[in-house]
């Protein structure tokens, strides 16, 4: 992969923030991943936003959109955690500009603004890399190693509930809600777990059907704007129960159960399903092979994952047990280990866990869910990539044994 880096000899790199809501606190591992790297520059279009940016990261100026950043002293590279619907121009502006951009997931909110992203990287020959910081957890780490060491031999098929015990407050207080703007929360939520499930199975998505509805937040009328708000202004564990919610985005039409089935480039079948109102919040992994099955108890430090491999009736030990490591909540271990993955392929072009073409498969597997969903539960068939974007993104990735989409580009 070709790629812009900072000037030869030079081992500092200079990063700018784009969009300064919640989700642009990781920038501040920044330091800690790369000896030398700093944050130079904020962009946030909005007086608040422009207000956090210099609480969040004092001393360095602050712009109002990226032309304006770009027009002054460019950066080396960007983090981008503008919102998702942003994501496309914002990325193919830096891009085409020779900044090196990192994107918060999911790459885009729609398959035609991925596709438009990796043309522009393609093209422009800057290194785009996506934050699919999960597969960085503690959790995916151990399930990989199994599935890698053979433990249940060849994997055949991949389950995967996820419990959004905090999806009220997470998603459905603003844009999140919005379709316009989120399009599904099978991009924002499940963009991970999606993207997951490629690496374990070892190839991409190319069939989905989804069903879904808007089953409990849709009824509740209690609503209004947040325009000065994130979402750690109003989370509580208190906001309970899910019918009860206050404060909700004006607009709510996203779904809040989605259920999905994928077939895969390899064969492997695989589930997806995705609640906003449960009582408690992890995902649980199933992977069934030819010689046994894992699954995960937690997903965070202290949880485990278990093996089982010897033909038995119901038995909840499980013939093998291994623990996850990691923080206890959240993942700001796996944050850190993605930045220093970025700054890696940035300043060495060290090859990545995860790459664009993985990126795009999960949004091609989410937005084509979402589309089955509201339009009768329809099977939808992922359509390629142009050739000269495979090409020039194929280069040795340990997130796939092969690339699935060399099969099937036009």
């Amino acid at each position: 992969m070709t790629h812009t880096s900072p000037a030869s000899g030079s081992r500092s790199v200079r990063v700018a923030v784009v969009g300064t809501g919640a989700r642009s606190v990781i920038a501040h591992h920044v330091p800690l991943a790369w000896p030398g790297a700093q944050i130079v520059a904020a962009v946030d279009p909005s007086p608040r936003g422009q207000e956090r940016a210099r609480t969040l990261f004092p001393d360095v100026p602050v712009f109002d959109d990226v032309s304006a950043l770009l027009a002054g002293d460019r950066p080396d590279a960007a983090i981008v955690t503008s919102p998702d619907d942003t994501h496309a121009d914002i990325a193919v502006e830096l891009l085409r500009a020779g900044v090196a951009v990192y994107l918060e997931k999911p790459l885009a909110t729609t398959l035609e603004d991925a596709d438009r992203i990796l043309v522009a990287a393609a093209e422009s020959g800057s290194v785009l890399y996506v934050g699919h910081n999960f597969r960085h957890a503690g959790v995916v780490r151990r399930m990989k190693e199994i599935i890698d060491r053979g433990e249940i031999g060849a994997v055949k098929t991949i389950w995967v509930r996820h419990f959004v015990g905090n999806g009220g407050d997470y998603y459905f207080k603003d844009w999140h809600a919005d379709r316009a703007r989120t399009n599904t929360l099978l991009l924002q939520k499940a963009s991970h777990d999606l993207d997951v499930v490629h690496y374990l199975a070892g190839s991409y998505t190319r069939r989905v059907v989804g069903m879904g509805d808007l089953m409990v937040y849709g009824e509740i009328q209690d609503r209004r704007e947040r325009p000065d708000e994130t979402m750690p202004d109003w989370f509580s564990f208190d906001n309970w129960p899910p019918a009860a919610a206050t404060g909700l985005n004006p607009v709510v039409d996203v779904e809040d159960v989605s259920m999905m089935l994928m077939t895969l480039d390899s064969g492997v079948l695989a589930s997806y399903e995705q609640c906003h109102f449960t009582p408690d919040y992890w995902r649980n992994y199933t992977v069934i092979g030819t010689e046994g099955r894992l699954e995960n108890i937690g997903d965070t430090g202290g949880g485990v994952v278990k093996v089982w491999n010897r033909r038995r009736e119901w038995e909840v030990a499980g013939d093998l047990e291994y623990p996850i490591d990691g923080v206890a909540s959240g993942h700001e271990d796996a944050d850190l280990a993605t930045m220093r993955e970025f700054l890696a392929l940035v300043m060495d072009g060290t090859p990545t866990v995860v790459s664009p073409l993985a990126a795009r498969a999960a949004v091609a597997a989410g937005a084509l869910a979402a589309e089955s969903i509201r339009s009768g539960s329809r099977p939808l068939d992922v359509p390629p990539l142009p050739q000269h974007v495979v090409e020039h993104f194929r280069s040795p990735h340990p997130s796939l044994t092969h690339d699935p989409f060399e099969r099937n580009t036009r």
